[in-house]
């Protein structure tokens, strides 16, 4: 199913097409990539409100720019729908984040006009910045490079390393600020507050309107351009220091807040930049959510939303027929509150994922106990570490593929100190439609390596809460990694009850073959050795728990009995949980044949999770064809599902 575009934007393949309409005409242009993009989410889901509070400002720049010679660069992603629809990929935008269809953000294989690949906020600044100055060394004087940078995404300390870089670069690099106040969640932070005070400020807006008409004079001055820049400059900096200081104080020229919906006034504001030499931050006002009146009213409910009816405004959920297992984060969010009212030494640290993580429900409970840093891993880690040298515990929430943007904080601060820190990385193994930047792939292998580190996944629900329960009482690191999505206990919430370190558990007897799995995935295990029990095949399944300590006892258990083992693990293969059974079996003398299945050496791309399971071997099929591959024993059609 295809979703149909309006008048003018069906003539728009690309944005040279875009450059043949007036500017009159591109009001009715936004009209109808705002409702394509309504009409496209609504049936298909994905990201939402970000695209939509960006409308405007992407056809000017399209219109402005000529991409893809000038570069542009989207930070994170998120907002790069209309970006896609505008640049020869309308027609097949429904495949938009399915299996084998585009990604969800721009990707530099899809489309020369996706200049660099994003999907980790706060980078978009530092690549155009590299671009721009590789420009500058070629001599391509007049190439734009273009950042359009979220304030969420501005609290990355990234961002500001990118500044303060390009401060000093004299290079032809535009930083667009889209300031709406949110990333998912509300933003915090001071640079919230510093923004808040230049979009409200008396001085500044009664300034701003004769600022612009000065800007609005460029193209008449010609050569004389940087003479009405200087006068600019001085009336920022005479009128509005204190507004002014931080942008400038990185010499970086600061020009707005302006309107980020009027399409007009966006494009004339552009063509002036582009005559202004130099690196520049132009401030955008906009509202996330922008043209659908639901999702400007609930902007963390509708960053993306899934299926939902465009005229109600009503969100499609699933009507269970039985009682449903919960979300993994869920449990997280309900069982540290639990905890947390136990323990007066517990807190909570998030990096601006609140709803995302469930730390939303410990912010609740006790919100003096609770802290949003920000888009800021490191510093989330490192504040972390700060709370434990204290005597407190922090319980750390970091999706798997963010925590990749941590992994220094976790050796020097947390590992080398041996501080009590509990890292939850929610979003572990693959993400689904977010595809290969937001899988949580490596964890596993880049955390067993560190010294002190505990690293551990539940199976379920139960086993989650208990690791939980068990970390709040370790006396140095500790890592929880579980997966997006539900579980498989609807009746979840059990009684608490400690975990040894390093003690798995058997789930299975059997005497054909042994199947070691670590994490929920492990559930795929017991469907497979159900179905090959009834063909005869006797499948032991040792569910591990840890990957660091591995449980010593159960794997000489299995290595005596055993000369047949699989591993299962939703983590890269080189380095992860089956590695770690090699060279535990070799360094104790043992001989198997050891087959592992998890994530091969290769990019993985975006789709639901069963379909990247299936396509890397470890979904249950693949269990039961790897069984049968080990044993040589051929096993009737029937056995497929």
């Amino acid at each position: 199913m295809q979703v149909e575009p309006g008048k003018l934007l069906r003539e728009i393949q690309s944005p040279d097409d875009l450059k043949n309409f007036s500017k009159d005409q591109l009001v009715q242009i936004c009209d109808e990539l705002r409702q394509f993009i309504i009409d496209h989410v609504s049936v298909f889901g994905g990201h939402f409100g970000a695209g939509l509070g960006v409308v405007e400002l992407t056809v000017a720049l399209h219109y402005v720019l000529h991409t893809p010679d000038d570069q542009l660069i989207w930070d994170v992603g998120h907002q790069a729908y209309g970006h896609k629809i505008l640049t020869g990929r309308r027609e097949s935008f429904h495949t938009n984040r399915l299996y084998k269809g585009l990604s969800g953000f721009p990707k530099r294989k899809e489309s020369p006009y996706d200049a660099f690949g994003v999907g980790h906020s706060s980078t978009s600044i530092s690549a155009a910045l590299g671009m721009a100055m590789a420009s500058k060394y070629k001599g391509a004087d007049k190439r734009q490079h273009v950042a359009v940078i979220g304030d969420g995404a501005m609290t990355g300390g990234m961002a500001f390393e990118a500044m303060n870089h390009a401060g000093v670069s004299d290079t032809n690099l535009l930083i667009i600020l889209n300031d709406n106040c949110m990333s998912i969640d509300p933003n915090v932070g001071a640079l919230k507050d510093y923004l808040t005070d230049i979009t409200t400020s008396h001085t500044y807006n009664k300034v701003r309107d004769e600022v612009w008409s000065l800007l609005g004079k460029i193209s008449k001055f010609g050569f004389s351009a940087q003479e009405v820049v200087s006068k600019v400059e001085g009336a920022i900096k005479s009128t509005l220091l204190k507004q002014s200081n931080l942008f400038e104080s990185l010499n970086l020229r600061y020009f707005g807040p302006v309107d980020g919906h009027d399409v007009n006034h966006l494009v004339e504001i552009l063509n002036d930049l582009k005559d202004i030499p130099g690196p520049k931050i132009l401030h955008c006002i906009t509202v996330k959510g922008k043209g659908f009146a639901p999702a400007e009213k609930d902007q963390t409910k509708w960053h993306a939303p899934g299926k939902f009816d465009k005229i109600t405004g009503e969100i499609a959920k699933k009507i269970p027929t039985s009682p449903q297992a919960p979300k993994y984060q869920d449990v997280f969010g309900h069982t540290l509150v639990e905890l947390a009212g136990e323990n007066e030494k517990i807190v909570g640290v998030t990096p601006a994922m609140p709803s995302g993580s469930s730390m939303n429900l410990m912010m609740k409970a006790y919100p003096e106990r609770s802290f949003d840093v920000g888009i800021a891993e490191q510093h989330a880690v490192t504040f972390s570490a700060g709370l434990a040298t204290q005597g407190l515990t922090p319980f750390c929430n970091i999706y798997s593929t963010f925590m990749q943007r941590a992994y220094d904080q976790v050796i020097h601060d947390v590992c080398l100190q041996d501080l009590p820190v509990v890292f939850c990385l929610d979003r572990a193994g693959f993400a689904g439609a977010d595809g290969p930047t937001h899988h949580g792939a490596y964890d596993l292998a880049f955390f067993r390596c560190l010294p002190n580190l505990v690293v551990s996944a539940p199976m379920n629900e139960e086993e989650l809460r208990n690791l939980m329960f068990s970390a709040s009482e370790h006396n140095g690191p500790y890592s929880i990694r579980y997966p997006r999505g539900q579980g498989v206990m609807p009746d979840w919430k059990q009684p608490l009850r400690k975990i040894p370190t390093g003690q798995g558990r058997i789930v299975r007897e059997g005497k054909d073959l042994a199947l070691l799995s670590i994490g929920h995935i492990g559930n795929y295990a017991v469907e497979a050795a159900a179905k090959l029990q009834a063909k005869g095949i006797d499948m032991a399944h040792y569910d591990m728990r840890f990957v660091k300590p591995l449980d010593e006892a159960l794997l000489h258990e299995v290595f005596s009995k055993f000369d047949k083992v699989i591993t299962i693990e939703d983590g890269c293969l080189m380095g992860g949980f089956g590695s770690a059974v090699l060279e535990w079996m070799v360094d104790h003398g043992y001989q198997a044949r050891v087959k592992r299945l998890g994530i091969p050496d290769d990019v993985i791309e975006h789709g639901e999770q069963i379909e990247l399971h299936r396509e890397c071997g470890f979904d249950p099929d693949g269990i039961i064809a790897a069984a049968k591959e080990m044993l040589g024993t051929t096993v009737s059609e029937n056995l497929k599902y």
